[in-house]
Order: C-alpha cells, then sequence, then structure tokens
C-alpha cells in the first residue's frame, strides 16, 4: 500500500479572522486576521510547510523586526502545511496564503497575487534568518535598490548551520560559476533572505517551482538591470527538534537543488555558450576562407588547401548560427526590452534580406562558375581550374551563410514579436 498523500490543512479560525478568495486561483484562499495591518509599506513573505515547531517564534521575530525597522509591514505565509503551521500564524497576526504543494518557486508566484507591500522581503519560517535584523533591507530600499541579496559570507554562519559539502563547495562553486557566466559579483546565491521592490517581482515573473528559483531570480535581476547590493545576514542552525527540508527528502535532496540551479543558470544563460564564441568561430571561419579562395596557400612549408577551407565552412556556418542562437535567447530573455532594440536594429528585417540575397546571387554565380569551367575540361579538375574550384567553395558557404541568415532572421523577428509578452508584461 502506497503512503497517504496529506492535503494541506485548514488553519482554525481565530477570533475576528476571515478567509478571502483568492482571484485567478481557486486552489488558494487567502486567511485575514482580525488585527490587520493597512496599507503596508513592506511585505515578509515566507513559504512554510509543516513548521508548526518554529512559525510561532518566528513570528515573534519578524514582528520585532518590524518595530525596530520602525516600518508598516505585513506578514503573508504561504503555507501548504499539515499540521498547525497556518493556525499559529494566524493567531500571531499574519496573514496566510492556503495552498497546495507546489514548489518553494511556486510559492513565491502565488504570493505575487496578494502582496500589498512596495517592498518585499523574502526567507525561510525555520528561524535559520534573523527576520528581527530586516531594518538594513528597508535601507538599502529607501536608497533605490531594487533587488537586495542576503550573504551569510559577507555577515556570520552559526556553526552547525550549514553542512561542510553546502559551505565549501556547493554554496562557493555555484555562485562562481554564476558569476563567471553572467559577470557578477555576487557572494551567496542560495541565501534565501532577499528583498525586491514587488514591481520588479511583478515584472520579473517567475516559471521555476522549486528550489532553483534562487537562481532564476538572480539571473533575471541581472537581465532587467535592477539596481542591486548585497547585505550581509546571520545563518543560524536548526533548532532542536527540527529537520531541515533537505534531510526530509533524503540525502539526494541537496544534490537535486544544486543540479536545478545549475540548470536554471545554464539555460537563462543559454547566449553566454553560444554568443561569443559564435562570432569567435565565425570571423576565423571566413577569415580561413576568404585566404583560400584564390587557391592553395603555403604557410612555413604546409600547404592549405580544400581540406582545410571545409574546416572553415565548418566553423563560419556553426558560429553564425551560434550568433543567431545567442540574439534570439537574449531577445526572450529581455525583460526591458534593450536587447530586442539592439537585435532588430543590427539585423533589421529589409536590410538583412538585401544582404543575404545578395551572398546567395553572389555565391551562386561562384559555383556556376565551376560547374561550368568543370564541363568545358570534360568533367575532370585539372590545375588550371583549381582556382575556380577554391572559389566554388567560397561560393556554396555564401549560398549556406545566406540561407541561414535567411531563417534566422525571420525566426529573430517572431521571437522578437512575441517576447514582450514572455518579458515584461507587454511593454513596447
Amino acid at each position: 500500500m502506497g503512503d497517504a498523500v496529506l492535503q494541506p490543512a485548514r488553519p482554525s479560525v481565530a477570533e475576528g479572522a476571515h478567509r478571502v478568495a483568492v482571484a485567478g486561483d481557486p486552489e488558494a484562499e487567502l486567511w485575514v486576521p482580525a488585527a490587520d495591518i493597512a496599507e503596508p509599506e513592506v511585505s515578509i513573505v515566507i513559504p512554510a510547510m509543516d513548521e508548526e515547531l518554529v512559525i510561532g517564534e518566528f513570528m515573534d521575530w519578524a514582528l520585532e523586526g518590524i518595530v525596530r525597522a520602525g516600518v508598516t509591514a505585513e506578514v503573508l505565509i504561504v503555507d501548504s502545511s499539515s499540521d498547525r503551521t497556518a493556525e499559529i500564524a494566524l493567531a500571531k497576526g499574519a496573514r496566510v496564503l492556503k495552498t497546495p504543494a507546489r514548489g518553494l518557486g511556486r510559492a513565491y508566484q502565488d504570493a505575487t497575487r496578494v502582496i500589498r507591500g512596495r517592498y518585499v522581503i523574502c526567507g525561510d519560517a525555520d528561524c535559520t534568518y534573523d527576520f528581527r535584523e530586516v531594518a538594513p533591507f528597508l535601507a538599502r530600499f529607501r536608497e533605490g535598490y531594487d533587488y537586495i541579496m542576503g550573504s551569510r559570507f559577507k555577515g556570520s554562519i552559526e556553526p552547525g548551520a550549514m553542512p561542510a559539502l553546502h559551505r565549501y563547495f556547493g554554496t562557493p562553486l555555484t555562485t562562481f560559476l554564476l558569476n563567471l557566466i553572467y559577470g557578477t559579483r555576487f557572494s551567496d546565491i542560495h541565501c534565501g533572505m532577499r528583498g525586491i521592490t514587488l514591481a520588479a517581482l511583478k515584472r520579473m515573473r517567475l516559471s521555476s517551482r522549486s528550489w532553483e528559483y534562487a537562481s532564476e531570480m538572480v539571473v533575471k535581476s541581472m537581465r532587467m538591470k535592477l539596481k542591486t547590493v548585497e547585505v550581509p545576514v546571520h545563518f543560524l542552525k536548526d533548532r532542536k527538534g527540527r529537520m531541515s527540508h533537505h534531510r526530509r527528502i533524503g540525502w539526494t535532496s541537496p544534490w537535486h537543488a544544486g543540479w536545478i540551479n545549475l540548470k536554471a543558470m545554464l539555460i537563462y544563460g543559454a547566449d553566454f555558450f553560444v554568443m561569443k564564441p559564435g562570432i569567435a568561430m565565425l570571423a576565423l571561419g571566413l577569415a580561413i576562407i576568404l585566404a583560400l579562395s584564390a587557391g592553395p596557400l603555403t604557410v612555413g612549408g604546409v600547404t592549405l588547401s580544400l581540406n582545410t577551407m571545409m574546416v572553415g565552412v565548418t566553423l563560419a556556418i556553426i558560429g553564425l548560427e551560434c550568433v543567431f542562437l545567442g540574439c534570439m535567447a537574449e531577445t526572450l530573455y529581455d525583460p526591458s526590452g534593450a536587447a530586442r532594440r539592439r537585435w532588430l536594429g543590427i539585423f533589421a528585417y529589409t536590410r538583412t534580406m538585401v544582404v543575404a540575397g545578395l551572398a546567395f546571387v553572389v555565391g551562386l554565380g561562384l559555383a556556376i562558375n565551376f560547374v561550368a569551367a568543370y564541363i568545358g575540361a570534360g568533367y575532370t579538375v585539372f590545375r588550371d581550374i583549381i582556382t575556380t574550384n577554391h572559389m566554388a567553395v567560397t561560393g556554396l558557404t555564401l549560398i549556406m551563410l545566406a540561407f541561414l541568415t535567411f531563417v534566422s532572421t525571420l525566426l529573430l523577428h517572431a521571437i522578437a514579436a512575441y517576447a514582450p509578452r514572455l518579458g515584461d508584461g507587454g511593454e513596447q
């Protein structure tokens, strides 16, 4: 017999609390406490699942942090528990958004519908992040920052709080890779305590459902060119008797989390792997082809001929396609519209089609010239048509590059026409 599936429990109705339907999500319901905060400036948004052991202390910390910061704030618990987590949080004054268990990343997507604060501070409900210290985040928001990353490495890590595998291998490695790919300088991309303006969070349109939301947020903050800063945070070990979610799932959970975070970085950074290498391959391939178009070339006692040209052809074709793939990827990932405008300007439809057409015609002429010479030589390649032979390879390459340019330009413009709905909500 399989294990029973636990359904999220409804909170007991605290005195004066009431339930509100969530527009657009029939599976969710919002529970509002009696002493609800009107017009909060800050929303502390916390996903939680089966945290009744610590949720009360977390709420005390969060409320203390709000008082210390001198700000009007709400605490929104996104709960999919089967225990008393929601009931305790509601009694302590939190708003509780009850949803099915749909993943950590999905919890933030669900919360976006009901967040009221201008600024959002995210984190965990397990008291590993000290929410008595929200004032530094608020100060950075008021300085004009859009995205604020907590950093445990710039702050402090309590002994026993982070397994050695995470502290000395997993987190530093994935942080290094993200910084390498995107040219950023983050010190701790997996820190769960972070802040973002509500406007930026809505524009970000998170799609990750699980742990990889952390990398998606960081990458999209860079793509959106958000004004970003890090603040030190203190990372504390689990309360006695509480088991972390990684341990609840099993020993493979940290590896799975690392893998899907790496996957998110690679997917959202596809242009890094194709754009610059593509430009280099295209330039090298064209240089080889042009150098050998007039016939064999001897360099340092080595004769370069058709075999070398084939290498150049391969590099040029792969390189051009990589460049176009990079343009398409940047257009898809572009919430601001800047990349879309840049690439549509460089590959303007009419101009690009004219260039591709001319390249095709020139290439066709060179190829026909070779066919005519081949027929004239009695279908035998003699030394006197070797130059024509090399020119034919150049011509065929131009035909292939022209075709790739034609097709890729069509696809780039098609993506650009659709991309605004994927990025910034349709902003033109």
